[in-house]
């Protein structure tokens, strides 16, 4: 039985953490396990100030295949699914809120669960032979871990209704032609290449980066003028940030900046 510890394996590089599921055996399937390594590693990587960017990954030959089927058939009244749900939701809603930028990089098939998992990163890589599918209508279950705000709002509404009622495989090609990954990787070099982008990440400008995050999250529901206020806060504290302050001299100086991620 995994435990887990060794069900999500934490590797850290300077100021970038890289996450990997670890059950191939179930296609790194979320089960409990897993969840459980991801309420444990998640609070403690955001609440640490020297982490800058993380990574997430599946070890074997798959990102991940969704959600554990099998656990799903424990309880499934009403209360049970909805406390299953309340302690999964915590920390999709930590990771997807967070400040720090989050790459996923896409090995191999991520399906249900899994494409929700995938499209939490700021930016999503995949391997050149990775596979996509929405799953959730082959069980007749809901699709969740927002999955049905991520999608759409990488790919258009009519191709992810598509995408959920057709449940088809999408291969890596034809999801990077609908914008759903930012870039494809050669299989053999994902993980080197999503962390060698990751410690560039790490080494960027913290409080402007948490202010794309920020500003973009809300664009999508904010009137042009609030907008325009949140654009404006944003700025002011973006220019009395230590990362502006050395920004601007790096400019001027004509050299590679050292941003303190303050």
């Amino acid at each position: 039985m995994s435990n887990q510890q060794d069900s999500v394996i934490l590797e850290r590089d300077g100021g970038v953490v890289l996450l990997r599921l670890n059950e191939p055996q179930t296609m790194n399937a979320l089960s409990w396990t897993i969840k459980a390594g991801f309420e444990t590693h998640i609070p403690a990587i955001l609440a640490d100030a020297s982490i800058r960017a993380i990574v997430i990954t599946g070890v074997g030959r798959a990102f991940c295949a969704g959600g554990d089927i099998r656990s799903m058939q424990s309880d499934r009244s009403p209360s049970a699914v909805r406390g299953r749900m309340a302690r999964t939701h915590a920390w999709v809603s930590a990771l997807m809120n967070t400040d720090k930028p989050v790459i996923t990089a896409v090995n191999g098939t991520a399906a249900g669960a899994g494409l929700s998992l995938a499209l939490m990163g700021d930016v999503v890589l995949a391997a050149e032979d990775a596979r996509f599918r929405a799953g959730f209508a082959a069980i007749g279950a809901a699709p969740d871990l927002a999955l049905l705000r991520t999608l759409p709002r990488a790919v258009g509404m009519p191709r992810a209704m598509e995408l959920l009622m057709s449940n088809r495989d999408l291969p890596a090609s034809e999801a990077a032609a609908m914008g759903l990954v930012s870039r494809l990787v050669p299989a053999e070099s994902l993980v080197a290449e999503a962390m060698a982008f990751a410690r560039k990440l790490a080494a960027g400008p913290a409080m402007s980066f948490a202010m794309m995050k920020q500003l973009t999250r809300r664009s999508f529901d904010a009137s042009l003028d609030a907008f325009l206020e949140l654009e404006s806060m944003a700025q002011c504290m973006a220019f009395a940030s230590e990362d502006f302050a050395e920004g601007v001299s790096a400019f001027l100086e004509k050299r590679k900046p050292d941003f303190p991620g303050k």
